[in-house]
C-alpha cells in the first residue's frame, strides 16, 4: 500500500505523488515570535514533525521549510511595552521556540526563514500582482490585494466569495474596495518604529502577514511544491491569501496537497489566547515531562480535535511507561540497521501511517508488540519496537531511567522481585500476601500470567 494524505483542498485522502521523486517540498506555517509557544504550536510542531519522519522512512529526501514570523503588529506592540527592540524580542522568543521543540524531539527544519529577510523577495512579488491587476493602492497608502480578480478565490476553504464576503465586517473607515480585500503592504505610520519599516516603490511601509509565506515558500521551494501545512485555523483566511497571492503571481498550482492539524480543546472550547484558557509548552513541561507531551500528542490523529487536560496526560505518561517497562525487562536490545517492513507487527504498522499518518492505530500496533515482547522476551521484537517508536519519534530513551524520573514507577528488576515475593508467599500458603501483591503490581499498570512454567508479566491493558 503506498502513502496516502488527506488533501484539505481536494477534500478527500489521495495517493501521494511528489512532483520530483523522490524529493518532496514541504512548508510548514510556524510562529509568530512574540511570545512563549503554547500548546496549539506545540501540537502542529509534533504533528508535522511525524510527516515528516513517515516520509524519510519512506526514503523520500524531503526539503522542509518552517517559517518564524519576526514582524507583525503583535510583535511591535510587545517590543513597545518591555521597551526592547524588534529583532531583540523576536530573536528571543525564536531561541525559546527552539528550546521548547528541541525538548518535543522536533525535528530542525532544513530552512528557517525570517519575513524580514525576504522583504525584497515580498516587494517583488507586491509588483507582479499589481502588474497583472490584482493588487491596488489604497487612499491610505496601503497595498491591497483585490480578491474578486482573482477567479479561484474560496477554494480551499470551499467557499464562493459571496458568501465569505457575506460573512465578513467592514470597518466604518475602511479604505479597500472589498471587505474580503487584504494588506500586501502596510504604509508606515507616524507613531511606527523605525525598526518597523523599509523602504518600497509603494513608499516606507512593511509587510503584511499573508504575503511572508507565498515570498518564502516560492524563494526555498519553488513556484509549486509538494505539501503546505499548517493548523485548522490557517485555512482561512492565511491559506486562501497564500494561494491567490503566489497563483495570482505565478499563474500555477502552489502546493499539490493542503494539510491540517485539528484544534486544541480546553474543557470542550477552542484553546484560545483571547479567551485566556491556553497553556505554555513551558508550563506543561513543569508538570510533565518533554516525551509524555509528545506522545499524548501522537496517539490522537493529527487532524482529530486534541482534547487536553492533565487527566489525559496523566493516562498518556501511564501508557508510555507500560511501553519502557517491557524495553526495560529485555537486556541487551539490539539496534536496528533498518526496519523489516514483511514483520506481521511492522506491516501493521506501516499500513496505518500509510492511511493518512494513522498514528492511533500505529501506536495500537507498539502496545500489542509490546505485549509479544512481554510474552516472548526476545530482544530482536524489542528492538522493532524501539525502532517503531522512534518513527513517532518515542521511546528513544533509556528505560530504566525513563521509569526512575517517577517516584510510582517500577523497573524490571522491582518487578521481578516482587514476583518472587508473590510466589514465596504462595509457597507458605500465604494465599492474601500473594493476592496483595498482584494487585499492587496491578495497581502499577502491571499484570502478572501465571502458567505451569512459571510468572510472567506484561503491561496491564
Amino acid at each position: 500500500m503506498s502513502l496516502r494524505i488527506y488533501n484539505t483542498l481536494a477534500r478527500t485522502i489521495e495517493p501521494f505523488s511528489p512532483l520530483q521523486p523522490p524529493l518532496v517540498r514541504m512548508y510548514v506555517c510556524g510562529i509568530t515570535a512574540y511570545d512563549l509557544c503554547h500548546i496549539g504550536h506545540a501540537r502542529a510542531a509534533v504533528a508535522f514533525d511525524v510527516v515528516r519522519r513517515w516520509l524519510l522512512e519512506c526514503d523520500y529526501e524531503v526539503t522542509f521549510v518552517r517559517n518564524i514570523t519576526d514582524i507583525d503588529d503583535k510583535i511591535i506592540r510587545r517590543a513597545l511595552e518591555r521597551g526592547e527592540s524588534i529583532s531583540a524580542l523576536a530573536s528571543r522568543m525564536a531561541d525559546e521556540m527552539h528550546r521548547d521543540f528541541d525538548a518535543l524531539g522536533v525535528l530542525a527544519p532544513t530552512h528557517e526563514p525570517r519575513a524580514t529577510h525576504y522583504v525584497p523577495q515580498m516587494l517583488a512579488l507586491i509588483e507582479k500582482l499589481q502588474q497583472r491587476g490584482l493588487a491596488y493602492r489604497t487612499p491610505a497608502g496601503d497595498m491591497a490585494y483585490a480578491v474578486r480578480q482573482f477567479a479561484g478565490y474560496g477554494k480551499l476553504s470551499g467557499k464562493s466569495v459571496d458568501d465569505l464576503r457575506a460573512g465578513s465586517r467592514v470597518a466604518a473607515d475602511d479604505d479597500k474596495r472589498d471587505a474580503l480585500d487584504f494588506v500586501l503592504w502596510k504604509a508606515a505610520k507616524p507613531d511606527e518604529p523605525e525598526d518597523a519599516r523599509w523602504p518600497s516603490p509603494f513608499g516606507q511601509g512593511r509587510p503584511g502577514w499573508h504575503i511572508e509565506c507565498s515570498a518564502m515558500s516560492g524563494a526555498l521551494l519553488g513556484e509549486s511544491f509538494d505539501i503546505h501545512g499548517g493548523g485548522a485555523d490557517l485555512q482561512f483566511p492565511h491559506h486562501e491569501n497564500e494561494i491567490a497571492q503566489s497563483e495570482g503571481a505565478h499563474g500555477c498550482q502552489m502546493a499539490r496537497v493542503w494539510m491540517h492539524n485539528g484544534f486544541v480543546n480546553i474543557d470542550g472550547e477552542k484553546m484560545s489566547k483571547s479567551l485566556n484558557n491556553f497553556f505554555t509548552i513551558r508550563d506543561v513541561l513543569k508538570e510533565f515531562d518533554a516525551e509524555t507531551l509528545r506522545f499524548f500528542i501522537v496517539r490522537a490523529h493529527y487532524r482529530s480535535p486534541l482534547n487536553y487536560s492533565d487527566a489525559h496526560l496523566r493516562d498518556a505518561r501511564s501508557a508510555l511507561r507500560r511501553l519502557y517497562t517491557t524495553l526495560a525487562a529485555v537486556p541487551d536490545i539490539p539496534t536496528l540497521d533498518a526496519i523489516d517492513w514483511e514483520n506481521p507487527f511492522a506491516a501493521r504498522f506501516k499500513a496505518a501511517m500509510d492511511e493518512d499518518f494513522g498514528t492511533p492505530e500505529a501506536v495500537a500496533v507498539l502496545f500489542e508488540l509490546a505485549s509479544e515482547v512481554n510474552r516472548s522476551r526476545s530482544a530482536q521484537d524489542a528492538a522493532l519496537l524501539r525502532a517503531l517508536g522512534g518513527v513517532l519519534g518515542i521511546l528513544q530513551g533509556e528505560a530504566q531511567a525513563f521509569l526512575q524520573a517517577g517516584s510510582s514507577a517500577l523497573s524490571a528488576a522491582d518487578i521481578e522481585a516482587r514476583i518472587a515475593e508473590r510466589a514465596a508467599a504462595k509457597k507458605a500458603k500465604n494465599f492474601a500476601e500473594a493476592d496483595r501483591i498482584r494487585a499492587e503490581l496491578l495497581a502499577a499498570g502491571i499484570a502478572l500470567k501465571d502458567s505451569p512454567q512459571g510468572t510472567t508479566w506484561e503491561a496491564a491493558s
